[in-house]
């Protein structure tokens, strides 16, 4: 017997071609170790309004957007508990958060929906904020403390028919009649208007644009809802329209001259937005890797292909970046050095991403995508809205090109 026998010059093959390993997945925040850049208080907010977010909001948020009715008391009841509603406002009820806190309180609750971020966002960077920064001390006494609990709901209303990217062309105006105001004009594109209890409305003056408290039942002054919307289902969008109404002179918000009264309160509330886009963005992308992962195409599972790994390498990319530039905007404004047209950065960026994002995410659902069974869809619909409101992205664009050559384009 020979001791080594011929081999084959062809042996038989005896098994498959190896597989690739398969190791645990990393969470898209993770790959820039994110939560190593918080404190342990911001963490636990999160946490926080993550878990009642999802366990209170998320079963039904489908079908408020279906339906496109939303409770918005008993919500706003239900964050004020919470702490959320002005939670970065100092006292009158307020928790005084960080921004990041109140940023990440915004992505929470974007991830769930845009709409119910909205109603947050108006509440306290809009309404509460100018009671806060411009009102007297009985105008902050008198809503501050039930808009914080969540028992009063407040709108702000600056955009008109006719005058979005420039408020300063609103036909809004206040005119004196004796010791009262008496104010006429329209408002348009209001979130929380026909449930808000006091609406903050900006109008035009003798003395340049000023700011009123306008309580609900306030003869001439109406609210009606704006229906047939195709995004910002789960949200309440309004009319303000103001037919003599009569104010008493103290109704006016005193510490408010021209228009840098309402700009300041919007770049409060896009401060929340360049947290909050990120949260529709990461709820696309959690469930684009989840249905990846489950599908199975061609006998294999959707997310082991190359071109399906690509997208999601490059969403994760942008997502992780938007979420740098959000943290480093927070501390920014923790520190009392965040600027106007930084914000704009943050706004600019992070909504264009996320919508992009949504809309990629999109395509690895195929056709499931499309519908309420998925979050994709109603997220990037949503951030339609988002992508334009608190100042379009052209308005941005010109707000750092501004900031760059010192020429204004606005004009």
């Amino acid at each position: 017997m020979s001791p080594n026998p011929p081999q084959s010059p062809n042996p038989p093959k005896t098994s498959q071609r190896p597989q690739p390993s398969k190791s645990s997945p990393v969470h898209p925040f993770d790959l820039l170790a994110v939560d190593g850049l918080l404190t342990d208080e911001e963490r636990e907010i999160r946490r926080t309004v993550r878990t009642m977010a999802d366990r209170e909001l998320r079963p039904h948020v489908a079908d408020w957007f279906e339906r496109g009715a939303v409770p918005a008391r008993e919500l706003a009841r239900r964050l004020g508990s919470v702490g959320v509603l002005g939670m970065h406002l100092e006292g009158y009820g307020c928790a005084g958060t960080n921004a990041v806190a109140y940023g990440l309180a915004c992505l929470e609750l974007e991830a769930v929906d845009s709409g119910l971020r909205s109603l947050v966002s108006v509440q306290g960077s809009l309404a509460m904020y100018a009671i806060w920064k411009y009102g007297s001390e009985e105008q902050k006494r008198q809503w501050l403390p039930g808009m914080a609990a969540g028992e009063y709901i407040g709108c702000f209303g600056l955009t008109e028919p006719d005058a979005g990217s420039d408020p300063g062309s609103m036909r809004t105006h206040a005119k004196r009649d004796g010791g009262d105001w008496v104010l006429n004009g329209t408002k348009m594109w209001i979130t929380n208007g026909s449930v808000a209890d006091v609406s903050v409305v900006w109008a035009r003056t003798d003395d340049g644009v000023r700011g009123f408290l306008v309580p609900a039942g306030t003869p001439g002054f109406s609210a009606p809802e704006i229906k047939q919307k195709l995004s910002l289902r789960a949200s309440v969008t309004s009319e303000l329209v103001l037919e003599d109404v009569r104010l008493p002179a103290d109704a006016m918000l005193a510490e408010a001259r021209g228009l840098s009264g309402p700009l300041g309160c919007l770049n409060e509330a896009r401060f929340g937005i360049v947290f909050g886009a990120l949260g529709a963005a990461r709820d696309c992308l959690e469930t684009a890797l989840a249905y990846a992962g489950d599908r199975i195409v061609f006998e294999r599972s959707l997310a082991s292909y190359q071109l399906t790994q690509q997208k999601l390498a490059d969403m994760s990319l942008e997502l992780g970046k938007g979420m740098l530039l959000a943290l480093h905007l927070g501390r920014l404004k923790d520190a009392g050095n965040l600027s106007p047209e930084q914000v704009s950065v943050g706004k600019l960026n992070n909504v264009r991403e996320a919508i992009a994002i949504a809309r990629e995410c999109r395509t690895i659902l195929g056709a499931n995508g499309i519908t309420l069974e998925y979050p994709v869809m109603r997220h990037a619909n949503n951030l339609e809205s988002v992508l334009t409101y608190e100042g379009t992205s052209e308005v941005h664009s010109l707000v750092i090109g501004k900031a760059l050559t010192g020429e204004s384009a606005f004009r």
